[in-house]
């Protein structure tokens, strides 16, 4: 065993996530751990640890004990790595804010957590200090940055403030708390996940399995840490495998980060793989014909192969040969242009993910593999392996877990990472883990002969239309935005109606480039969705995309809604899931125009 692979392992091992910290800090101290893009700060391993073992010592000093919930509402910043792993050092429980979130939804998740401690930045101070005013168990609000207002204390002087904090750290156990996971839920108030470090510590044991990260691994740190994908995936498996984290505090700059980081691991819902796509296309449709036709000759033979090979079809050598040349000549070059030219596992994640979208990536030689997890199995359930995915699946069981359906569909999951329950719930606890230790996801799923799980849609999301018809209207959403790069969100409506309809987002990074190319230039979204020509691309669109479903699934009529759809607002969460009865009730004169007549 190579002596790299020896340190991961002993990091693997660890029972706690704060050991494994230890351990990384002592087998890979000179490798940087966290780092801004313009490297104006950067930590080593060894210099993290002593920067989190010195914010440990003060949070202990102001009298956070063993079972405290600590709470963070930061950006992807250094700090809110510091901030996380000092908590859980002396065994206190960090958990994140989204920090979209109002004040009165701060206040709930302070209360219902019990905070006595948060730990936030200047531009969210003010959200926290309203949320303070009804959490009357919160003692101390702490400011990693800029001045400290009265009634707050300055990171710097909590930092280092207590050296003493020894005692705190030997108590932490596996079965202790690591964080709290406040599932952003599409209905009532969040719940709050309880992950020990025990669960944690076993998903992130079979990591290797999948994708062998070695010491210096690269990742980007740009969802929000309050997601678990990020938290795991950008967090704790880099403490684990002594990888380095490169924090993007504005997620719209995450494409433009990729050449820059080059990341190993490289984590993103569907709609930025869909922005990659339909950029990639934009280029390549804005070149001379004589450019353009050999792109598209090859995508179009690469394209073959790729589906050849998903149908467990012999590929001819001819056209092996033929994508082999196209990948040395034209797609290495647009896997450099991406930063993605030394990724070892790219992955997609949090919502359905259109065939045609992984099909693509495919053909240009990114093995793009779809991932299901939930909150409440701390991120992992099944995966596609790089070199194995099959496309329209989300994989096998994860390493280590056991997954089968219900009489009625429903996917059930089993496994040491699955959570131990809901903060100050019991009872939703008892009915979503049954007594032999079964978690009742609330998805629908398959299986097939091979153990690959294809995800449906929500269990309580699937639609019924008027001629009593099951349908997902994750599935139809995902076909339709497809269908035209100037679709940002699509929601179906059609439950209890004849037929179905939607509700169109305009895409707000390309919506303005095809109005300057159409003689719109100018126009805001709000404009453009009732400019014929914006409603003629649509309706194109949707035509598109309607090819790829049932009769009954396809949108007869749509509307363009005004305006753009953001994580956290009205519409959707802070994990871009549509919020759909919230929704209906906002558009109800919108959609019932679309039924009338």
């Amino acid at each position: 065993m190579e002596s790299s692979t020896i340190a991961a392992a002993r990091a693997v091992d660890a029972p706690t996530m704060t050991e494994a910290l230890r351990r990384t800090a002592a087998a890979h101290g000179d490798i940087v751990a966290i780092r801004t893009v313009d490297d104006s700060v950067s930590l080593t391993w060894s210099q993290l640890l002593r920067r989190v073992e010195a914010l440990a010592g003060g949070l202990a000093k102001l009298g956070v004990r063993h079972g405290d919930t600590v709470a963070l509402m930061l950006g992807n910043r250094p700090e809110f790595n510091i901030a996380d792993l000092a908590a859980a050092m002396i065994g206190a429980t960090p958990f994140s804010i989204y920090t979209t979130y109002p004040a009165e939804e701060v206040q709930y998740l302070f209360t219902d957590a019990a905070s006595r401690v948060a730990i936030v930045e200047q531009e969210f101070l003010p959200v926290v200090l309203e949320a303070r005013k009804g959490a009357p168990g919160l003692e101390y609000v702490i400011v990693v940055d800029g001045e400290a207002p009265q009634g707050t204390l300055p990171l710097s002087e909590v930092e280092g403030s207590n050296p003493d904090f020894d005692a705190a750290a030997a108590e932490v156990s596996p079965d202790d708390f690591l964080t709290l996971i406040y599932t952003s839920g599409t209905t009532g108030k969040p719940k709050g996940v309880q992950l020990s470090h025990h669960n944690i510590m076993a998903a992130a044991a079979a990591v290797w399995e999948i994708a062998p990260l070695e010491p210096g691994a690269r990742v980007i740190s740009w969802l929000p840490a309050a997601h678990i994908a990020e938290r795991v995936a950008h967090h704790y498996i880099p403490v684990i495998y002594a990888g380095t984290i490169t924090c993007c505090p504005n997620p719209r700059e995450i494409i433009s980060y990729l050449p820059q980081v080059r990341p190993t691991l490289f984590f993103a819902v569907p709609r930025i793989w869909e922005k990659l796509k339909a950029g990639l296309e934009a280029m390549q449709a804005a070149q001379p014909e004589e450019q353009r036709a050999p792109v598209q000759e090859a995508i179009a033979a690469s394209l073959e192969r790729v589906r050849r090979k998903q149908r467990g079809e012999p590929v001819p050598a001819e056209l092996e040969a033929k994508v082999a040349q196209a990948d040395e000549q034209i797609f290495s070059k647009v896997r450099q242009m991406l930063g993605l030219d030394q990724a070892i596992a790219v992955v997609v994640s949090a919502a359905p993910t259109p065939v045609e979208v992984i099909e693509f990536f495919h053909a240009l030689g990114l093995d793009l593999a779809e991932w299901w997890g939930m909150s409440e199995t701390s991120a992992f359930g099944t995966t596609n392996r790089p070199g194995h995915v099959k496309i329209g699946t989300v994989g096998p069981a994860y390493p280590g877990a056991e997954i089968k359906l219900a009489e009625d569909g429903e996917l059930l999951v089993r496994g040491e990472f699955v959570m131990v329950g809901y903060r100050n719930k019991l009872e939703l606890t008892a009915d979503t883990i049954d007594a032999d230790g079964w978690l009742h996801t609330g998805d629908i799923g398959q299986i097939d002969d091979e153990g690959f799980l294809k995800i449906v849609d929500r269990k309580k999301e699937i639609i019924i239309n008027a001629a009593g018809k099951n349908m997902s209207p994750a599935n139809i959403e995902g076909a339709i935005k497809t269908g035209s790069p100037l679709i940002g969100q699509a929601c179906c409506i059609g439950e209890a109606r004849p037929y179905n309809t939607a509700l169109i987002v305009l895409d707000a990074d390309f919506a303005p480039h095809w109005a300057t190319q159409h003689g719109l230039e100018g126009k805001t979204l709000e404009e453009l969705a009732s400019e014929p020509k914006m409603i003629a691309a649509i309706q194109a669109g949707i035509d598109e995309g309607n090819k790829h479903l049932a009769r009954v699934e396809q949108i007869k009529k749509f509307t363009i809604v005004q305006g753009d759809w953001h994580p956290g607002g009205d519409e959707l969460t802070p994990t871009m899931k549509l919020k759909r009865n919230p929704i209906t009730a906002k558009y109800e004169g919108e959609i019932e125009a679309m039924y009338a007549g």
